[in-house]
């Protein structure tokens, strides 16, 4: 087989494949491309992985020492959706909000729900009492399915809010129903015959808040499926862009490990809803720990890992220390924040099998935006790679809408059927980011003429220095590059002269030390001068990190200019 440019395999696939047909669509009065034989809700999704998943009898979700065949999870679905339905009285438009660690349970409910056409709120497990207050205000949802701590956090409220809590595992006894009896007694297992259109409210999730209350954004169900089949899609042209071997084996059958917050995007679209169509496995961990994960890899025979660029760091620090090649895995990628350049050769070196990816995309995207794999990804390891075809659109802004010619900095801003439909209860906030159909990201970059787009910061975190704009990710990028670095966040610094200079914060490997003067000796010859920080604030914990786990920058700045005694 003669392998095809990648443009050339999508538009063979689209053109061919059924399938991945594409056609025009108005969705909230813009026209957007759009799949058009897929699945119109994320419940059908089940359906349709059905014969990809051993005709259900694979083993599809596995925790700890318990799994599930791929009919028992759709089972459980199913009755707990009869059970919503017929016991406590719940249906279509109302949202019910999940509350728990990554359990099956978590699953379980994200299409029992939706299979009422109910709308999911996902909870941010880490929240406390106020913010989970404001969150269930602001999303009206007055059910919640709870584990133990999460339980505890929100009795305070029931009374206040009128809240139905339904305990799961360990809040099982906890609340006014449990999980268990409830699906157990319910009469059906088989799918609720309930119309649900594509457009339709699928989830709310909330977006991090690094100032106030986060956003809570409001998915449907095209958004999320037309983000799973742009994914699926991916591994449909890889063996027309790379033609396997002649004798070559059999690929294994996908197999995820879920190591981030099932209430993100980042684990629950490109994991959990893509595996349903991809035939893919689930493995849950309970709590993230880098030796762990080896582990599970290597007996679950996992062939697709994505985390945050720290747990990928970490997973290869602890292969390297365990001596586990985890030969099985195909793919490593990254999501949530932007990988240090160096560790992308670092990664490929010590998992040769696998293919080292980035992906760019937002809570707002339903997870769907940006990415590369492979050879791309290592001869370009600043990028975030090309949009993920075929159904959406890229334009890079300047502050009045207007485009900006390729190489020049501005504002990605991205159109398709994967656009949310609005922040909840914020039309203000709403109309500021989507205008005409494009979804205003924030994040600012440069697009070049062969389709890559390189993010360079959000457009919030620059440093204006003396009039020159610097991004806090190309300065954290270049401090990545020291080998005693494991993590880095830059920010601003108030200056008389200059009004803002660079300061950063940077934690070391245990037993290193560095000094100011260490560091700018160093970044000398990796960035220019007016880049290097003036400040450093140096450390051996773990940097302090948002609701996403991303690093929280503007808390990690407020600290660091609260205590001026503790820069080197």
């Amino acid at each position: 087989m003669t392998a095809m440019t990648p443009e050339d395999a999508v538009n063979h696939v689209i053109t061919t494949n059924p399938t991945f047909e594409v056609h025009k669509v108005d969705v909230r009065g813009v026209t957007v491309k759009a799949f058009k034989n897929i699945p119109p809700t994320v419940p059908a999704l089940m359906a349709a992985g059905w014969a990809q998943h051993g005709e259900g009898q694979l083993p599809y979700l596995a925790y700890e020492d318990e799994t599930l065949s791929y009919a028992d999870f759709t089972s459980s679905v199913n009755r707990m959706a009869h059970a919503m339905r017929d016991e406590l009285g719940l249906g279509q438009g109302d949202r019910i909000a999940l509350a728990m660690r990554n359990y099956p349970e978590l699953l379980i409910m994200v299409l029992a729900i939706s299979s009422i056409g109910g709308v999911v709120v996902f909870v941010n497990a880490w929240w406390t009492t106020q913010e989970l207050d404001y969150a269930l205000r602001d999303s009206e949802a007055k059910v919640i399915f709870a584990d133990s701590p999460r339980m505890a956090r929100l009795q305070p409220l029931q009374d206040d809010l009128g809240l139905t809590l339904i305990g799961v595992r360990d809040a099982e006894g906890q609340g006014t129903y449990d999980f268990t009896p409830l699906r157990d007694g319910a009469a059906a297992d088989t799918a609720p015959d309930v119309a649900i259109d594509t457009d339709d409210d699928f989830a709310v999730m909330y977006s991090s808040g690094t100032t106030g209350h986060p956003k809570g954004v409001v998915q449907t169900h095209r958004g999320a499926v037309n983000s799973v089949f742009s994914w699926l899609l991916q591994s449909v042209i890889a063996p027309l862009v790379t033609p396997p071997e002649p004798d070559a084996a059999e690929a294994p059958r996908p197999s995820d490990l879920v190591v981030t917050p099932l209430f993100h995007v980042t684990a629950t679209h490109p994991l959990f809803l893509l595996s349903l169509p991809a035939g893919a496995k689930i493995t849950l961990m309970h709590k993230w720990d880098a030796e762990e994960a080896v582990r599970l890899i290597r007996d679950n025979q996992i062939t697709r890992f994505l985390g945050v660029p720290t747990q990928s760091a970490e997973l290869m620090e602890a292969a390297k220390r365990m001596g586990e090649p985890l030969s099985t895995m195909d793919y490593l990628g990254s999501g949530g924040a932007k990988r240090p350049a160096a560790q992308v050769a670092q990664l490929a070196e010590a998992f040769p099998n696998a293919g080292i990816a980035t992906g760019w995309g937002m809570t707002e995207t339903n997870a769907l935006g940006i990415g590369m794999i492979g050879d791309d990804y290592k001869a370009r390891p600043e990028s975030a790679g090309k949009l993920h075809p075929p159904v959406q659109e890229l334009r890079m802004l300047d502050d009045d809408c207007n485009d900006v010619p390729n190489g020049t900095i501005g504002e990605i801003a991205v159109k398709g059927p994967q656009i949310m439909r609005c922040y909840l209860n914020k039309p203000e906030a709403t109309a500021e980011t989507v205008q005409d159909g494009w979804l205003r990201t924030g994040d600012l970059g440069v697009l070049d003429d062969d389709g890559y787009v390189t993010i360079l910061d959000r457009k919030k975190n620059i440093i204006i220095r003396g009039g020159e704009n610097i991004a806090c990710l190309d300065v954290e990028g270049a401090l990545h590059r020291h080998p005693d670095v494991l993590e880095a966040a830059a920010f601003s610094v108030p200056d008389d002269r200059l009004g803002e200079i660079v300061g950063a914060a940077v934690q070391l490997r245990q037993g290193t030390t560095m000094t100011r003067d260490q560091m700018a000796t160093f970044l000398e010859q990796h960035t220019a001068k007016f880049k290097i920080p003036v400040h450093l604030w140096v450390q051996y914990d773990v940097l302090t990190r948002g609701a996403t786990d991303k690093i929280d920058r503007r808390a990690i700045r407020t600290a660091c200019l609260d205590n001026q005694e503790a820069q080197v």
